[in-house]
Protein backbone atom coordinates (compact mmCIF):
# COMPACT_ATOMS: atom_id res chain seq x y z
CA UNK A 1 0.00 0.00 0.00
CA UNK A 2 2.76 2.36 0.92
CA UNK A 3 4.78 1.39 -2.33
CA UNK A 4 1.12 2.23 -4.62
CA UNK A 5 0.99 5.64 -2.94
CA UNK A 6 4.70 6.53 -3.49
CA UNK A 7 4.34 6.03 -6.91
CA UNK A 8 1.09 7.80 -7.17
CA UNK A 9 1.15 10.66 -9.96
CA UNK A 10 4.37 9.19 -12.04
CA UNK A 11 4.13 7.33 -14.92
CA UNK A 12 5.17 3.70 -14.96
CA UNK A 13 6.15 1.51 -17.46
CA UNK A 14 3.40 -1.15 -17.92
CA UNK A 15 4.04 -4.64 -17.04
CA UNK A 16 4.81 -7.58 -18.78
CA UNK A 17 3.30 -10.68 -18.94
CA UNK A 18 5.21 -12.34 -16.36
CA UNK A 19 4.57 -9.55 -13.76
CA UNK A 20 0.98 -9.86 -14.36
CA UNK A 21 0.82 -13.86 -13.61
CA UNK A 22 2.88 -13.25 -10.55
CA UNK A 23 0.20 -10.42 -9.16
CA UNK A 24 -2.45 -12.50 -10.00
CA UNK A 25 -0.66 -15.60 -8.38
CA UNK A 26 -0.16 -13.31 -5.02
CA UNK A 27 -3.74 -11.51 -5.07
CA UNK A 28 -5.19 -15.29 -5.81
CA UNK A 29 -2.96 -16.86 -2.40
CA UNK A 30 -3.78 -13.72 -0.44
CA UNK A 31 -7.37 -14.33 -1.44
CA UNK A 32 -8.01 -17.56 -0.29
CA UNK A 33 -5.78 -17.49 2.64
CA UNK A 34 -7.81 -14.54 4.19
CA UNK A 35 -11.55 -16.89 3.35
CA UNK A 36 -9.73 -19.73 4.99
CA UNK A 37 -9.14 -17.56 8.48
CA UNK A 38 -12.50 -16.54 7.74
CA UNK A 39 -14.14 -20.26 7.58
CA UNK A 40 -12.20 -20.93 10.19
CA UNK A 41 -13.20 -18.25 13.00
CA UNK A 42 -16.88 -19.30 11.28
CA UNK A 43 -16.70 -22.99 12.30
CA UNK A 44 -15.61 -22.08 15.92
CA UNK A 45 -18.80 -20.04 16.17
CA UNK A 46 -20.84 -21.89 14.66
CA UNK A 47 -19.71 -24.86 16.84
CA UNK A 48 -19.97 -22.99 20.28
CA UNK A 49 -23.98 -22.24 19.02
CA UNK A 50 -24.55 -25.71 18.07
CA UNK A 51 -23.26 -27.58 21.32
CA UNK A 52 -25.58 -25.21 23.13
CA UNK A 53 -29.09 -25.07 20.55
CA UNK A 54 -31.53 -27.35 19.96
CA UNK A 55 -29.74 -29.68 17.30
CA UNK A 56 -26.45 -31.46 18.18
CA UNK A 57 -27.03 -34.01 16.13
CA UNK A 58 -23.77 -32.26 13.71
CA UNK A 59 -21.52 -32.17 16.62
CA UNK A 60 -18.61 -34.18 15.83
CA UNK A 61 -18.08 -36.27 18.65
CA UNK A 62 -14.85 -37.61 19.76
CA UNK A 63 -15.79 -40.37 21.84
CA UNK A 64 -19.60 -42.20 21.35
CA UNK A 65 -21.10 -44.09 24.05
CA UNK A 66 -23.42 -46.86 23.32
CA UNK A 67 -26.03 -48.10 25.36
CA UNK A 68 -24.67 -50.97 28.00
CA UNK A 69 -21.36 -49.54 28.17
CA UNK A 70 -19.37 -47.21 30.19
CA UNK A 71 -20.42 -42.94 30.06
CA UNK A 72 -17.66 -42.87 32.66
CA UNK A 73 -14.95 -45.09 30.96
CA UNK A 74 -15.65 -42.43 28.08
CA UNK A 75 -14.78 -39.30 30.35
CA UNK A 76 -11.47 -41.67 31.73
CA UNK A 77 -10.44 -41.70 27.99
CA UNK A 78 -11.12 -38.32 27.20
CA UNK A 79 -8.78 -35.37 27.09
CA UNK A 80 -9.76 -32.01 27.58
CA UNK A 81 -12.40 -30.45 25.22
CA UNK A 82 -13.51 -33.50 24.11
CA UNK A 83 -17.43 -34.23 23.01
CA UNK A 84 -19.05 -37.37 24.08
CA UNK A 85 -22.28 -38.46 22.97
CA UNK A 86 -24.35 -40.93 24.46
CA UNK A 87 -26.71 -42.89 22.72
CA UNK A 88 -30.48 -43.88 24.28
CA UNK A 89 -30.14 -46.24 27.04
CA UNK A 90 -30.49 -46.51 30.98
CA UNK A 91 -27.02 -45.93 32.65
CA UNK A 92 -26.24 -47.60 36.15
CA UNK A 93 -23.67 -45.36 37.23
CA UNK A 94 -22.64 -41.91 38.94
CA UNK A 95 -20.08 -39.82 37.19
CA UNK A 96 -17.02 -37.77 37.90
CA UNK A 97 -15.44 -34.72 35.84
CA UNK A 98 -12.38 -33.23 36.45
CA UNK A 99 -11.16 -32.68 32.83
CA UNK A 100 -11.80 -29.29 31.47
CA UNK A 101 -14.53 -28.42 28.77
CA UNK A 102 -15.76 -31.65 28.77
CA UNK A 103 -18.83 -31.57 26.91
CA UNK A 104 -21.65 -34.74 27.29
CA UNK A 105 -24.57 -34.44 24.98
CA UNK A 106 -27.27 -37.30 25.09
CA UNK A 107 -29.17 -38.58 21.83
CA UNK A 108 -32.36 -39.56 22.76
CA UNK A 109 -34.74 -40.90 20.73
CA UNK A 110 -38.40 -40.49 19.84
CA UNK A 111 -38.86 -43.55 22.19
CA UNK A 112 -36.27 -43.63 24.26
CA UNK A 113 -34.05 -41.25 26.54
CA UNK A 114 -30.30 -41.06 28.36
CA UNK A 115 -31.64 -42.37 31.51
CA UNK A 116 -28.03 -41.95 34.20
CA UNK A 117 -29.78 -44.18 37.15
CA UNK A 118 -28.36 -44.90 40.90
CA UNK A 119 -26.75 -47.91 40.62
CA UNK A 120 -26.67 -48.16 44.52
CA UNK A 121 -26.42 -45.51 47.31
CA UNK A 122 -24.23 -43.15 45.59
CA UNK A 123 -24.96 -39.82 46.93
CA UNK A 124 -24.47 -37.21 43.67
CA UNK A 125 -25.49 -38.74 39.81
CA UNK A 126 -22.58 -36.69 37.74
CA UNK A 127 -20.20 -34.41 39.91
CA UNK A 128 -18.12 -31.72 38.53
CA UNK A 129 -15.29 -30.32 39.82
CA UNK A 130 -13.29 -27.17 40.32
CA UNK A 131 -10.69 -29.04 37.04
CA UNK A 132 -14.00 -29.31 35.02
CA UNK A 133 -14.15 -25.54 33.87
CA UNK A 134 -16.15 -25.27 30.67
CA UNK A 135 -18.52 -28.00 31.38
CA UNK A 136 -21.72 -28.94 29.29
CA UNK A 137 -24.36 -31.26 29.56
CA UNK A 138 -27.40 -31.74 27.52
CA UNK A 139 -30.14 -34.26 26.58
CA UNK A 140 -30.34 -36.46 29.90
CA UNK A 141 -32.21 -38.13 33.06
CA UNK A 142 -30.81 -38.03 36.08
CA UNK A 143 -32.61 -39.93 38.87
CA UNK A 144 -32.83 -42.06 42.49
CA UNK A 145 -29.34 -40.10 43.86
CA UNK A 146 -29.31 -39.87 47.78
CA UNK A 147 -28.43 -36.22 47.28
CA UNK A 148 -28.32 -34.38 44.20
CA UNK A 149 -28.72 -35.11 40.68
CA UNK A 150 -26.15 -32.56 38.86
CA UNK A 151 -23.40 -31.73 41.57
CA UNK A 152 -20.99 -28.46 40.26
CA UNK A 153 -18.43 -27.36 43.14
CA UNK A 154 -16.50 -23.92 42.36
CA UNK A 155 -17.04 -24.70 38.46
CA UNK A 156 -16.36 -21.25 36.21
CA UNK A 157 -18.77 -21.45 32.98
CA UNK A 158 -21.14 -24.01 32.74
CA UNK A 159 -24.03 -25.24 30.22
CA UNK A 160 -26.76 -27.56 31.56
CA UNK A 161 -29.38 -27.96 28.92
CA UNK A 162 -32.51 -30.04 28.56
CA UNK A 163 -31.97 -32.05 31.96
CA UNK A 164 -34.60 -33.89 33.87
CA UNK A 165 -33.70 -34.87 37.25
CA UNK A 166 -35.97 -36.83 39.10
CA UNK A 167 -36.19 -37.41 43.09
CA UNK A 168 -32.70 -37.08 43.99
CA UNK A 169 -32.69 -37.05 47.51
CA UNK A 170 -32.32 -32.67 48.34
CA UNK A 171 -31.25 -31.40 45.26
CA UNK A 172 -31.96 -31.48 41.70
CA UNK A 173 -29.19 -29.19 39.84
CA UNK A 174 -26.87 -28.18 42.12
CA UNK A 175 -24.28 -25.34 41.40
CA UNK A 176 -22.41 -24.56 44.08
CA UNK A 177 -19.43 -21.56 44.31
CA UNK A 178 -19.97 -21.45 40.73
CA UNK A 179 -19.58 -18.74 38.02
CA UNK A 180 -20.68 -18.04 34.28
CA UNK A 181 -22.99 -20.48 33.91
CA UNK A 182 -26.45 -21.32 32.13
CA UNK A 183 -29.45 -23.20 33.33
CA UNK A 184 -31.55 -23.59 30.24
CA UNK A 185 -34.84 -25.73 29.36
CA UNK A 186 -34.28 -28.08 32.47
CA UNK A 187 -36.88 -29.97 34.69
CA UNK A 188 -36.77 -31.08 38.65
CA UNK A 189 -39.16 -32.82 40.48
CA UNK A 190 -39.08 -34.81 43.82
CA UNK A 191 -36.48 -33.13 45.51
CA UNK A 192 -36.86 -32.45 49.43
CA UNK A 193 -34.38 -28.97 49.40
CA UNK A 194 -34.56 -27.47 45.25
CA UNK A 195 -35.45 -28.86 42.44
CA UNK A 196 -32.99 -25.88 40.81
CA UNK A 197 -31.04 -24.73 42.65
CA UNK A 198 -27.82 -21.74 42.38
CA UNK A 199 -25.96 -21.33 45.50
CA UNK A 200 -22.87 -18.88 46.50
CA UNK A 201 -22.38 -18.46 42.94
CA UNK A 202 -22.47 -15.27 40.45
CA UNK A 203 -23.31 -14.16 36.65
CA UNK A 204 -25.08 -17.59 36.21
CA UNK A 205 -28.68 -17.24 33.96
CA UNK A 206 -31.89 -20.08 35.14
CA UNK A 207 -34.21 -19.72 31.94
CA UNK A 208 -37.14 -21.47 30.61
CA UNK A 209 -37.24 -24.29 33.28
CA UNK A 210 -39.73 -26.39 34.92
CA UNK A 211 -39.71 -27.08 38.56
CA UNK A 212 -42.77 -29.02 40.26
CA UNK A 213 -43.61 -31.37 43.47
CA UNK A 214 -40.09 -30.01 45.36
CA UNK A 215 -40.39 -27.99 48.24
CA UNK A 216 -38.20 -25.23 46.93
CA UNK A 217 -39.00 -25.15 43.37
CA UNK A 218 -35.64 -22.72 42.13
CA UNK A 219 -33.80 -21.30 44.47
CA UNK A 220 -30.72 -18.63 44.45
CA UNK A 221 -29.23 -18.47 47.90
CA UNK A 222 -26.28 -15.90 48.85
CA UNK A 223 -25.49 -15.11 45.23
CA UNK A 224 -25.07 -12.37 42.77
CA UNK A 225 -25.77 -11.22 39.09
CA UNK A 226 -28.43 -13.57 39.29
CA UNK A 227 -31.00 -14.10 36.16
CA UNK A 228 -34.09 -15.96 36.69
CA UNK A 229 -36.25 -15.69 33.88
CA UNK A 230 -39.41 -17.29 31.72
CA UNK A 231 -39.38 -20.31 33.89
CA UNK A 232 -42.86 -22.22 35.27
CA UNK A 233 -42.51 -23.60 39.20
CA UNK A 234 -45.90 -24.65 40.51
CA UNK A 235 -47.23 -27.36 42.75
CA UNK A 236 -43.60 -27.07 45.38
CA UNK A 237 -44.53 -25.87 48.87
CA UNK A 238 -42.61 -22.06 47.62
CA UNK A 239 -42.38 -21.34 43.89
CA UNK A 240 -38.78 -19.55 43.62
CA UNK A 241 -37.12 -18.56 46.32
CA UNK A 242 -33.95 -15.83 46.59
CA UNK A 243 -32.37 -15.70 49.97
CA UNK A 244 -29.78 -14.82 52.33
CA UNK A 245 -28.78 -16.99 54.81
CA UNK A 246 -26.39 -17.17 58.12
CA UNK A 247 -23.32 -19.86 58.34
CA UNK A 248 -22.45 -19.70 54.07
CA UNK A 249 -18.86 -18.78 53.11
CA UNK A 250 -21.02 -15.97 51.30
CA UNK A 251 -22.38 -13.44 53.02
CA UNK A 252 -24.04 -11.09 50.89
CA UNK A 253 -26.45 -11.43 48.01
CA UNK A 254 -27.14 -8.73 45.07
CA UNK A 255 -28.51 -8.21 42.01
CA UNK A 256 -30.99 -10.32 41.64
CA UNK A 257 -33.11 -10.67 38.46
CA UNK A 258 -36.68 -12.42 38.69
CA UNK A 259 -38.62 -11.70 35.66
CA UNK A 260 -41.24 -13.67 33.53
CA UNK A 261 -41.80 -16.30 35.44
CA UNK A 262 -45.37 -18.10 35.68
CA UNK A 263 -45.29 -18.98 39.55
CA UNK A 264 -48.93 -20.65 40.05
CA UNK A 265 -50.39 -23.46 42.60
CA UNK A 266 -47.11 -23.85 45.05
CA UNK A 267 -49.37 -25.88 47.62
CA UNK A 268 -47.45 -28.98 48.15
CA UNK A 269 -46.64 -30.11 51.44
CA UNK A 270 -43.58 -29.13 52.89
CA UNK A 271 -41.33 -32.79 53.19
CA UNK A 272 -38.06 -31.03 53.80
CA UNK A 273 -35.92 -32.97 56.20
CA UNK A 274 -36.74 -32.53 60.17
CA UNK A 275 -34.62 -29.83 61.53
CA UNK A 276 -33.42 -27.91 58.24
CA UNK A 277 -34.42 -24.41 57.55
CA UNK A 278 -36.39 -25.75 54.39
CA UNK A 279 -38.43 -27.56 56.50
CA UNK A 280 -39.94 -24.71 58.12
CA UNK A 281 -40.50 -22.63 54.75
CA UNK A 282 -44.51 -22.12 54.91
CA UNK A 283 -46.48 -23.68 52.10
CA UNK A 284 -48.23 -21.28 49.78
CA UNK A 285 -45.50 -19.06 48.45
CA UNK A 286 -45.32 -17.84 45.39
CA UNK A 287 -41.71 -16.01 45.25
CA UNK A 288 -40.18 -15.26 48.08
CA UNK A 289 -37.55 -12.68 48.70
CA UNK A 290 -35.87 -13.45 51.84
CA UNK A 291 -33.21 -10.71 52.88
CA UNK A 292 -31.17 -10.13 49.99
CA UNK A 293 -30.34 -6.29 48.56
CA UNK A 294 -30.90 -4.64 45.14
CA UNK A 295 -33.48 -7.65 44.11
CA UNK A 296 -36.04 -7.00 40.93
CA UNK A 297 -38.88 -9.32 40.91
CA UNK A 298 -40.92 -7.68 37.28
CA UNK A 299 -43.72 -8.91 34.84
CA UNK A 300 -44.10 -12.42 36.97
CA UNK A 301 -47.29 -14.37 36.40
CA UNK A 302 -47.95 -15.47 40.37
CA UNK A 303 -51.32 -16.83 40.84
CA UNK A 304 -53.39 -19.52 43.12
CA UNK A 305 -50.48 -19.09 45.63
CA UNK A 306 -52.61 -19.99 49.08
CA UNK A 307 -50.52 -18.10 51.22
CA UNK A 308 -48.96 -15.68 49.59
CA UNK A 309 -47.90 -14.37 45.87
CA UNK A 310 -44.87 -12.08 46.12
CA UNK A 311 -43.30 -11.94 49.78
CA UNK A 312 -40.11 -9.65 50.96
CA UNK A 313 -39.22 -10.75 54.64
CA UNK A 314 -36.23 -10.34 57.07
CA UNK A 315 -33.99 -13.72 56.84
CA UNK A 316 -35.34 -13.44 60.59
CA UNK A 317 -38.37 -13.96 59.96
CA UNK A 318 -37.34 -18.04 58.80
CA UNK A 319 -34.94 -17.90 62.21
CA UNK A 320 -38.42 -16.94 63.89
CA UNK A 321 -40.20 -19.77 62.35
CA UNK A 322 -37.61 -22.25 63.19
CA UNK A 323 -37.12 -20.75 66.86
CA UNK A 324 -33.36 -19.83 66.64
CA UNK A 325 -32.34 -17.27 68.57
CA UNK A 326 -31.23 -13.79 66.65
CA UNK A 327 -27.52 -14.72 67.33
CA UNK A 328 -27.38 -17.55 65.08
CA UNK A 329 -27.94 -14.87 61.99
CA UNK A 330 -25.05 -12.61 63.16
CA UNK A 331 -22.77 -13.34 60.17
CA UNK A 332 -25.26 -11.59 58.06
CA UNK A 333 -26.99 -8.30 57.35
CA UNK A 334 -30.50 -10.13 57.70
CA UNK A 335 -32.74 -7.45 56.04
CA UNK A 336 -33.82 -6.92 52.36
CA UNK A 337 -32.76 -3.35 50.53
CA UNK A 338 -33.02 -1.96 47.68
CA UNK A 339 -36.47 -4.68 46.52
CA UNK A 340 -37.96 -3.30 43.21
CA UNK A 341 -41.41 -5.07 42.78
CA UNK A 342 -43.32 -3.72 39.75
CA UNK A 343 -45.51 -4.92 36.83
CA UNK A 344 -46.62 -8.08 38.17
CA UNK A 345 -49.68 -10.00 38.01
CA UNK A 346 -50.62 -11.03 41.47
CA UNK A 347 -54.07 -12.74 41.64
CA UNK A 348 -55.65 -15.22 43.58
CA UNK A 349 -53.02 -15.85 46.40
CA UNK A 350 -53.79 -15.72 50.30
CA UNK A 351 -56.95 -17.78 50.27
CA UNK A 352 -56.01 -20.21 52.66
CA UNK A 353 -52.84 -19.03 54.62
CA UNK A 354 -51.44 -22.00 56.89
CA UNK A 355 -51.16 -21.89 60.31
CA UNK A 356 -47.77 -20.46 61.87
CA UNK A 357 -45.73 -19.80 64.84
CA UNK A 358 -46.22 -16.00 63.78
CA UNK A 359 -49.28 -14.25 62.63
CA UNK A 360 -49.68 -13.52 58.75
CA UNK A 361 -51.80 -12.68 56.43
CA UNK A 362 -52.83 -14.57 52.96
CA UNK A 363 -52.30 -11.78 50.87
CA UNK A 364 -50.99 -11.40 47.16
CA UNK A 365 -48.59 -9.14 48.09
CA UNK A 366 -46.95 -9.25 51.74
CA UNK A 367 -43.76 -7.37 53.43
CA UNK A 368 -43.01 -7.51 56.71
CA UNK A 369 -41.52 -4.26 57.16
CA UNK A 370 -37.97 -4.67 57.28
CA UNK A 371 -34.94 -2.72 55.67
CA UNK A 372 -35.13 0.06 53.06
CA UNK A 373 -35.63 1.47 50.05
CA UNK A 374 -38.26 -1.24 49.02
CA UNK A 375 -40.80 -0.35 46.18
CA UNK A 376 -43.71 -1.53 44.84
CA UNK A 377 -45.16 -0.15 41.42
CA UNK A 378 -47.62 -1.17 38.94
CA UNK A 379 -48.56 -4.45 40.06
CA UNK A 380 -52.06 -5.64 39.21
CA UNK A 381 -53.14 -7.17 42.75
CA UNK A 382 -56.43 -7.33 45.02
CA UNK A 383 -54.86 -7.50 48.92
CA UNK A 384 -51.71 -6.59 50.50
CA UNK A 385 -49.95 -6.31 53.99
CA UNK A 386 -49.03 -3.58 54.76
CA UNK A 387 -52.03 -1.41 52.63
CA UNK A 388 -50.95 0.42 51.05
CA UNK A 389 -47.33 -0.93 50.33
CA UNK A 390 -44.28 2.00 49.60
CA UNK A 391 -44.53 3.15 46.12
CA UNK A 392 -41.42 3.55 43.79
CA UNK A 393 -40.85 7.23 43.15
Amino acid sequence: MNKVQQVTGTKQKKPGVGSLLLIINFLVIVTIFGCKKQDTAFQKESTSQDLTSADVSNIKADIIVQAGTSIQAAIDAAQPGNVIKIEAGIYTEALHIEKANIKIIGLPTATSEVIIQNPGDEENGITVTDAGDGFLLRNVTVQNFEENGVYLDSVDGFSLIHIATISNGEYGLFPLHCSNGTISHCSATGHSDTGIYVGQSNNVTMESNTAFGNVIGMEAENSDDIEVTHNQSYDNCTGIMVDLLPQKDIKTSNNVHVSGNHVFNNNHINFGEEGSLESVVPVGIGILILGTDNTQVDNNNVTDNNFTGIVVFSTLVLGELAGLPPEYFADIEPNPDGAYIFKNQAKRNGSAPPPLPIELPGVDLLWDGAGINNCWANNIFKTSSPDPLPTCN
